[in-house]
């Protein structure tokens, strides 16, 4: 086992690289980290109220080591030397749910040939010599999706929870044409533990965005297509159709409320009864989430 010095203590550290051989014995956990390279002072001067709590971040989330000033320079080379073979391997890393699920979303549709799926999604097949690639109407605007790659029609990338959703469209295998009959996501089968999701993250921030810029909010509703509609079969005060995707029409309705009667304000979103055909769960409730960013004027982290 190598050991390095700091002051008179000898620090036995079987994480850290032999300098003969190049070789660690074991990753470094955050326990290796806090007990045997940080002070163990809880000085604060990283930024952290604690050397454990450092620790974490350094393990987990690559927080950059050399942020504690009290590390000797040689033992901060050789742990940082072994902490980015770690990274690379991922070991300890916080996971990225979003790069997994984009990922497991990529594979599912790496497989299927772009003319095959064109019509079932709705989408136009385009060529640019022997380069094919699809035009994909997407709320006012369009997608070029290649082999590769989906992205908007001028370019810019799209966040990773809507490539997701967008891969699971295609893998998905649905053709079916949207039927206009509507339901809630809790008149969908299995959806029953998506349902606080779609009013915690979905619909309660969409009254609050009504609230409190109602003008600016039924501007962006319109901007990104939506269109007012007389045939939501329900009493409320506005209804807006949203066409996302060719096959997955979104109905808007909202109840202004009346907060003196005890009234709240209300928004739901409705979709096709065929939505399940072209999306999975998870997928509704992404698609649902970019609606309201779009509407709130707000943007994910790509």
């Amino acid at each position: 086992m190598s050991h390095l010095r700091r002051g008179k203590r000898k620090v036995y550290f079987a994480s850290i690289a032999d300098p003969s051989t190049h070789r660690h014995i074991m990753p470094i956990s955050v326990i290796d980290l806090y007990r045997d390279v940080l002070p163990k002072t809880n000085c604060r001067d990283c930024g952290f109220p604690t050397c454990l709590a450092f620790a974490g971040k350094v393990i987990s989330e690559k927080f950059p080591l050399e942020k504690c000033p009290h590390i000797s320079p040689e033992l901060l080379e050789r742990t940082t030397r072994v902490l980015e073979e770690q990274y690379a391997s991922g070991k300890w890393l916080k996971k990225d749910p979003a790069q997994d699920a984009l990922k497991w979303a990529r594979e599912r549709a790496s497989s299927m040939e772009l003319e095959d799926i064109a019509d079932r999604i709705g989408a136009t097949v385009r060529r640019n010599g022997n380069e094919v690639f699809l035009e994909l109407p997407y709320f006012a605007g369009r997608l070029i999706i290649t082999k590769d790659s989906i992205k908007s029609e001028d370019g810019s990338e799209l966040n990773r929870w809507e490539q997701v959703f967008l891969y699971n469209h295609m893998a998905q295998g649905g053709s079916s044409d949207p039927r206009g009959k509507w339901k809630a996501l809790e008149e969908l089968p299995n959806t029953v533990s998506k349902v606080k999701s779609m009013q915690e993250q979905v619909e309660e921030p969409l009254v609050q965005c009504f609230e409190q810029a109602y003008d600016d909010a039924l501007a962006n509703l319109e901007k990104i297509g939506g269109k007012k509609t007389d045939d939501a079969g329900v009493d409320c005060d506005f209804a807006y159709l949203l066409r996302p995707l060719p096959k997955i029409p979104v109905m808007l309705l909202y109840w202004r409320g009346d907060r003196k009667e005890g009234l709240e304000p209300r928004v739901k979103l409705l979709f096709d009864e065929t939505i399940q055909e072209h999306l999975d769960i998870e997928s509704i409730i992404f698609l649902s989430e970019r609606i309201r960013e779009l509407i709130c004027g707000q943007q994910k982290p790509t």
